[in-house]
């Protein structure tokens, strides 16, 4: 009876050993999981920030966005590669500090719903009273000469609108060309009955661009206040972090995500660039702290990008300046718009690096992560593509879910789902980890 009894006795001890082990890593991992959710949150919340002033080039956004990243890289324990986290370059770009209000009447127009600035647009203040005509009569030099004259020279009409509703995509192609042309001699207006979508130029034109909700386009006129400044030497920063291999080895994966984006258009209106791409930004500092913590046999560099909305040009400079050999890189992740992700996520050369793409494939279906993982070719949408120019291993990836807000003022915090950030963190992780079992072709374009 007592050898049963110190049976029975033993059994419960392990049986609640076990348990307490089995709550414990239960509790780590839910933990763990929470924490980068939640470490993702916290990054895109702070750099979609007014304070922020939508990391451009109003106000020091972009310079505010990029000492809070260098302060991330320094809290997590990333090196420097030189002596700051910073790369600088210049660039020029035209920016809206000032004033930014239109009218029609008493009406004050929304600006991203109602109304939008071309950003290479120079400062106006006046009333733009206009003519509309038709996308046909851009092909007929007899028909829109009078009317362009009659622009310049007529105190009742001094601006063409061009409707654009139900226009062939064909077509929208020619007018985008044909309306800087247009512009040299008078302020031009798109009708449009399509979303208002905003970005960044670096020059600036003889008269303003605006595009018009088509419901507002009564041929009442528009009473513009618009301030512009072309900054001829924007200085910009790349911000990295380097974390080395325990061994020693010339071997490299980089993460890159661009941080800024469009900064202010006035002082009343900033677009927040939460999923384009506070989000990228977000997940590639918790992919820092995640290999800071589980070292691999790779050195790692963390790149956060300045100047990918003006034209990629952060990337640009730095595979023409790097701190690195392009040559060391083993391979390339750029993350760019990761906000949601229930759909599917996109791989740009994921057509061309199949073996790579098969190994995403293959840890998916293992891990059951994600909905469907899409591949793309080649393309120069985003900080991979000067990379991969030079003959780098690269991959663009991004997000697709039921958020739809791109470059408008509507791009907030609030907006994001964040529904896979635990799923992509695993899914990336594992795809590095898995890395060595791949024989790396380095192709050039």
């Amino acid at each position: 009876m007592r050898q049963l009894r110190n049976l029975f006795k033993n059994f419960v001890v392990d049986t609640c050993k076990i348990y307490v082990q089995v709550c414990i890593l239960l509790l780590f991992t839910t933990t763990s999981a929470f924490s980068q959710v939640e470490d993702v949150r916290r990054i895109v919340e702070k750099l979609c920030s007014p304070s922020f002033h939508g990391r451009g080039y109003v106000n020091g956004g972009d310079s505010i966005a990029a000492q809070y990243i260098a302060q991330q890289f320094q809290e997590i324990g990333l090196q420097q590669i030189s002596d700051s986290y910073f790369q600088r370059f210049k660039f020029p770009v035209n920016t809206f500090p000032g004033n930014a209000s239109f009218f029609i009447a008493d009406k004050k127009l929304e600006v991203g719903t109602d109304i939008i600035v071309d950003p290479a647009s120079p400062s106006y203040r006046g009333v733009l009273k206009y003519e509309v005509i038709q996308p046909r009569d851009i092909f007929e030099l007899e028909s829109i000469m009078p009317k362009l004259q009659k622009a310049i020279q007529d105190n009742e009409v001094n601006c063409l609108a061009i409707n654009m509703v139900g226009v062939h995509p064909d077509t929208l192609t020619i007018i985008r060309n044909f309306k800087y042309e247009l512009a040299q001699f008078i302020p031009v207006i798109i009708i449009t009955d399509q979303k208002m979508n905003w970005s960044v130029d670096k020059k600036q034109i003889e008269n303003p661009i605006f595009e018009l909700n088509h419901s507002l386009a009564n041929k009442e006129p528009i009473q513009v206040n618009l301030d512009a400044v072309l900054k001829k030497e924007h200085t910009a920063k790349n911000v990295i972090g380097y974390l080395p291999a325990q061994k020693k080895t010339k071997k490299t994966i980089v993460f890159t995500a661009h941080y800024d984006h469009l900064g202010r258009l006035g002082q009343d209106v900033y677009f927040p660039g939460a999923n384009d791409n506070a989000s990228g930004t977000g997940m590639m500092i918790a992919l820092a702290k995640y290999f800071k913590q589980n070292p691999i046999s790779y050195n790692l560099l963390f790149i956060a990008f300045a100047g990918e909305e003006a034209g990629l040009l952060g990337s640009k400079y730095y595979t023409e300046n790097p701190l690195l050999p392009l040559s060391d890189i083993t391979f390339l992740l750029n993350l760019d718009i990761f906000g949601s992700g229930e759909e599917s996520i996109t791989v740009v050369n994921g057509s061309i690096h199949e073996e790579h793409f098969n190994l995403l494939v293959e840890i998916n279906n293992e891990k059951q992560l994600i909905n469907q993982i899409k591949a793309r070719g080649y393309a120069a949408n985003s900080d991979h593509y000067w990379f991969s120019d030079a003959g780098v291993p690269a991959f663009f990836i991004y997000t697709s879910g039921p958020n739809r807000h791109y470059h408008d003022p509507f791009d907030k915090y609030e907006n994001l789902s964040f529904a896979e950030v635990n799923d992509l963190k695993t899914l990336i992780s594992l795809f590095i980890e898995r890395l060595h079992t791949i024989k790396i072709k380095k192709k050039k374009h």
